[in-house]
């Protein structure tokens, strides 16, 4: 079993900042072409530089994962970067608005799913078919403890990755047996950019877990490294929990 990604080409989406940009350095250290993905240039190209100025290899491309177009022409581009190839798949990106049920404008249901639902769905739609004739490839979706934990206030962002939950399994199924492993990792708490707003919340959540603490960028990259590479390669359509053991109490 080999840990060596050299050779192949991973696209990365939501990887300007946390940890899309974690898992982003994580694999290009284990040699993999890198895509970064999102919305932001700036940041885009912040990432790409500092993969290549560790000796990695990295390319920005730039993707509104709301708008169906972007999305498809997000595949495309990967794959000619990718010289005609993408080996590894990270659906990272997605919004998490929290609130009241009766509160979330219709919207905003809208926006959830488009971005944390089909976005995923139209890239495995068109990126995992090709890997399935190569006879190889590697899918991980980043989901969350509550797509399973019922919370108040987080039924919607939870609805849309219990669906990419469910999606795991059935791809899982689809392309398993042309060679395509499809499984899934669910960060708890984990202090990013994107949580900051959330401020002693965070620190809150994360206590009722054994870790007793929120989780770093780092740790859910690692664990999406290894379900990317062939230490991984007996498993197919798992949900791994990094959430600091939150779902175990």
């Amino acid at each position: 079993m080999t840990t060596n990604l050299t050779g192949s080409t991973a696209l990365i989406t939501g990887s300007t900042s946390g940890i899309g940009k974690a898992t982003a350095d994580h694999l290009a250290a284990l040699g993999a072409h890198v895509i970064v993905s999102g919305r932001d240039k700036a940041r885009g190209d912040a990432v790409v530089a500092g993969i290549r100025a560790a000796g990695g290899t990295a390319d920005f491309a730039a993707a509104d994962l709301g708008d169906e177009r972007s999305v498809r022409a997000l595949a495309t581009h990967a794959a000619e970067v990718g010289r005609g190839h993408v080996d590894i798949l990270v659906n990272n990106g997605g919004i998490f608005p929290f609130g009241a049920t009766a509160d979330t404008p219709a919207s905003q249901i809208d926006e959830v799913f488009a971005i944390n639902v089909k976005a995923p769905y139209l890239l495995v739609a068109a990126l995992a078919p090709a890997m399935a004739d190569r006879g190889h490839g590697a899918i991980i979706n980043v989901t969350t403890m509550v797509s399973t934990l019922g919370m108040a206030g987080m039924g919607l962002y939870g609805a849309s990755k219990a669906a990419l939950v469910l999606l795991t399994k059935s791809w899982a199924a689809e392309f398993g047996p042309a060679g395509v492993r499809v499984n899934a990792v669910s960060p708890g708490p984990t202090r990013t950019e994107g949580t900051i707003p959330m401020g002693d919340a965070l620190d809150q959540l994360a206590a009722g877990g054994p870790a007793g603490r929120p989780g770093r960028p780092e740790e859910i990259a690692a664990a999406i490294a290894f379900l990317a590479t062939d230490q991984a390669s007996f498993i197919h359509g798992a949900v791994l929990p990094v959430d600091g053991g939150r779902l175990a109490v």
